[in-house]
């Protein structure tokens, strides 16, 4: 746990910025995959392929992905940069942009035959160029005049500024916008059939993996996958993208792999990790695991690639994105006649993400247990054997090891922490809906239980997080973000959401904060 400013070096302020990239586009996808899903059950049931298919149903399929979905995702964006007047705003310019593209695709196509026209390109990227382009002109122009509007004509200026520069986005998003987005998924397009084409696919594992251990992959995500995923899944239905990084095989397996040979506290907890990876989709939890042992992002790899290989030889494929990664979400979007190849892409790519961290951690065993009773963690890993022993964990050996863990790392600093009373606690996590619910339930539960009244434990993105927050708690490879955004909060870094000796250290803390301001 750290209160002090750290100065980052190159490296890692160049993965905040990323970091801060992928959040920002994420907190425009999240909020909006409910719509993502509606339109996939649509797709799913009345389209000509579809279950059951109804042709006047069928109509709301193409207006809901090319209007509906990208107005969303550009109000959204808006609004987290500039309330509604910025969501509004931006959804004006994006439908500047979705006017322009279909304007240019019917200009290019009147040049060509019938049997090689363009499709309609679907304006999700554009809307998140034009979001912040839109939300951020509209504050720079409304601090222009603040202050110098006369007493009872600030509505007639805000609504017509608004609206003329609404205008202006417009015309904005109809040429050079959309122009460019056309072009920047023309280029993609070509990528991904030429990555088919050639086989090259699964190589894309390589980039996905690793990013998603490192809080990156809501970049790679939410910026490119996504999007080229739907704009496939509305040509032909599916789309092999959506399964390239929500695939939750290679997750699973490494966690498997710890829970049969890993030591100590990583090897207890391992268990619950898996049901809540691969049942709730909460991707996060394993993120720990890997990096503890930096060697095994080899193994995700591995599992991603036979993942990818598997659907490419089978034709595994989505209708529309799951989210969460959960396998009840990945079995509720997948294409007609892809079961078979999509669980299969499951199974095998756990299987290989398995034998491969068995292989390193069985080589590496000897050498950490070494380091593990060099650390004084001898009881902790005594715990362990107890549990192994008995066949299974329990609440009392969770605590004891909660209570070694403590003791052995130090734990947060009474000097430091109160001095600012904790009333608010807020865990912070990328998205703010997935690993951090998970731990403000977790530590919910134990201040409940401690008879805490008065302290309210909640969960936000990293984006949203305010002076507000007294005490905010993060997995540390996210921490440094969280500074940034409130550098007066009392920040808790914990390595995994699910099961941390932090959360005890923290209730501990504020019964003692309640016990000195009634004494």
């Amino acid at each position: 746990m750290t209160t002090a400013s750290v100065p980052a070096s190159g490296t890692s302020r160049a993965r905040v910025g990323v970091q801060r990239f992928g959040t920002f586009l994420s907190g425009m996808i999240m909020p909006n995959i409910p719509a993502l899903i509606a339109w996939g059950i649509f797709t799913a049931f009345f389209i000509a392929v579809g279950w059951t298919p109804v042709p006047a149903l069928a109509t709301l399929v193409g207006p809901f992905i090319h209007y509906l979905l990208p107005i969303l995702i550009a109000y959204t964006g808006g609004n987290i940069i500039y309330g509604v007047r910025g969501g509004v705003v931006a959804s004006i310019g994006t439908f500047g942009a979705i006017a322009g593209s279909d304007y240019l695709i019917a200009q290019i196509n009147a040049g060509l035959p019938a049997d090689n026209q363009l499709g309609q390109v679907h304006m999700f990227i554009g809307a998140m160029i034009m979001a912040p382009i839109c939300a951020y002109s509209m504050r720079w122009l409304d601090n222009l005049w603040e202050g110098k509007i006369r007493a009872g004509f600030e509505m007639l200026v805000n609504m017509f500024s608004a609206g003329i520069w609404g205008f202006v986005l417009a015309i904005i998003g109809f040429y050079p916008i959309a122009w460019l987005v056309n072009g920047i998924m023309q280029v993609l397009s070509t990528a991904v059939d030429w990555l088919v084409s050639m086989n090259l696919l699964p190589l894309t594992s390589i980039i996905i993996e690793p990013a998603k251990v490192f809080f990156l992959n809501n970049a790679i995500n939410h910026g490119v996958l996504t999007p080229l995923g739907i704009q496939q899944s509305a040509e032909t239905g599916s789309s092999i993208l959506f399964l390239l990084e929500a695939n939750p095989g290679p997750g699973v397996g490494l966690l498997l792999a710890f829970t049969f040979f890993g030591i100590g506290a990583a090897r207890a907890s391992a268990p619950g990790a898996a049901v809540i990876q691969f049942f709730g989709g909460i991707h996060e939890v394993y993120f720990p695991y890997a990096l503890m042992k930096p060697m095994l992002i080899l193994a995700l790899i591995a599992g991603g690639m036979t993942g990818v290989t598997t659907n490419m030889l089978l034709g595994g494929a989505l209708r529309a994105p799951a989210a969460p990664g959960s396998i009840f979400a990945v079995i509720a979007q997948v294409a007609n006649n892809s079961y078979v190849a999509v669980l299969l892409s499951v199974v095998l790519a756990a299987t290989v993400t398995f034998v491969i961290s068995w292989v390193i951690l069985r080589a590496s065993r000897k050498r950490d247990l070494e380091a593990m009773a060099a650390t004084d963690d001898a009881f902790g890993a005594a715990i362990t054997q107890t549990a192994a022993a008995k066949g299974k964990s329990s609440a009392a050996l969770d605590g004891l090891r909660s209570g070694a863990a403590t003791s052995a790392d130090g734990g947060i600093e009474p000097a430091t922490m109160t001095e600012r009373e904790i009333k608010n606690i807020v865990f912070a996590c990328d998205a703010g809906m997935g690993s951090s619910a998970m731990g403000a339930s977790v530590l919910r539960n134990k201040i409940k239980k401690a008879g805490i009244e008065d302290v309210t434990v909640t969960n936000k993105a990293i984006a949203a997080l305010d002076a507000s927050a007294d005490l905010v708690i993060t997995q540390n490879q996210l921490t440094d973000r969280a500074r940034q955004k409130t550098p007066g909060s009392v920040h808790v870094s914990v390595d995994n959401f699910m099961n941390s000796p932090r959360y005890d250290e923290v209730v501990d803390l504020v019964r003692a904060q309640h016990e000195d301001g009634s004494a």
